[in-house]
């Protein structure tokens, strides 16, 4: 069996863990320790330069690469492992390590837990939302709440799952976890404010990069999915797509969030607060009809139809290399 039939079955094999069980509370998983790592990285680079710019941005390239090789060279050490134990052993390994990768079911979960907050209360909505978004959530309407949760849910089937089962093909887990490294820094760091702006400029153009094709492909497929699923409007989604995907700060997260924004028929985007300064954002999509609650459904099942298009045609690709 070859590199990328290898691959294209420890994927297929991850993904569909992903979908039975998720994230479990309590697993150690590899983003935690990167996560601790960054922290770490982070304090030590701020004491010795102690607010220098240069010495900031010095720092963020020591940080990114030592984050992300940190990661794939672990990541390698323990297939390496795996290998003494036979091509089985090491095929549930790359399985596990695939799986750890990938956070649909998690980010549904996280997107449900809005949904059902806010049936309970607008304040129980906004604390949810506080969970997966940046954003000031104190004043948020419901609608807010759920085009935030619509934005998050659909710009992260391009980081948390197209992506990830992408490098998954091309390079394994090392690659992919690699690239979790990247995601987790810009996750952590790559925010525009003071703060962020020098210490987290290199792992945010990093995962802007690794994420630059992988976004356009998740664009293209999530028109497809929204196609073949009921309440959701494929045409609409790729004529939003092609003139809405630049309307963002970042170069790769309008081309998901346009395709979802078209599917549903709503807009998102705008600005909005984050950690008390205004980010001035331009709109995706027309305002054809309010946001409800009911749109946070319908994105997740947008996100469920784009993931499996992409995990089945990256296997078949897999399998025929």
């Amino acid at each position: 069996m070859n590199f990328f039939k290898f691959n294209a079955i420890a994927m297929l094999a991850g993904f569909v863990l992903d979908l039975l069980i998720g994230d479990p509370e309590g697993w150690p998983h590899p983003v935690i320790w990167i996560g601790k790592y960054i922290s770490l990285a982070d304090r030590k680079i701020r004491d010795r330069a102690a607010g220098d710019s240069a010495k900031l941005r010095r720092g963020s390239v020591w940080m990114t690469v030592s984050t992300v090789f940190i990661a794939m060279a672990a990541t390698a050490a323990v297939m390496r492992l795996a290998m003494f134990g036979g091509n089985v052993v090491l095929l549930i390994v790359m399985s596990i390590l695939s799986w750890t990768c990938l956070s649909a079911k998690c980010l549904a979960k996280e997107a449900n837990g809005v949904a059902k907050a806010l049936k309970r209360s607008l304040e129980d909505g906004r604390k949810q939302v506080g969970r997966i978004v940046g954003r000031d959530t104190a004043a948020l309407s419901e609608e807010d709440i759920v085009a935030a949760t619509v934005e998050t849910v659909a710009e992260n089937t391009t980081d948390g799952i197209v992506s990830p089962l992408i490098y998954l093909l091309i390079g394994g887990p090392v690659l992919a976890i690699g690239f979790k490294a990247a995601s987790t820094l810009d996750s952590m760091e790559g925010y525009l404010d003071e703060k962020y702006r020098d210490i987290g400029w290199c792992g945010a153009k990093l995962d802007d990069v690794l994420n630059f094709i992988p976004a356009r492909i998740c664009g293209l497929l999530m028109c497809l999915s929204a196609g073949l699923l009921k309440g959701l409007d494929g045409k609409n989604a790729l004529r939003i797509m092609k003139r809405d995907h630049a309307n963002h700060l970042s170069p790769n997260c309008a081309w998901s969030e346009s395709a979802a924004a078209g599917a549903l028929h709503v807009q998102l985007g705008g600005s909005h607060e984050y950690f008390g300064k205004i980010i001035e954002k331009p709109s995706i999509g027309d305002d054809d009809r309010p946001l409800k609650r009911g749109d946070i459904l319908l994105t997740n099942r947008l996100m469920y139809g784009t993931s499996i298009i992409t995990v089945m045609l990256l296997f078949a690709l897999g399998m025929l290399v």
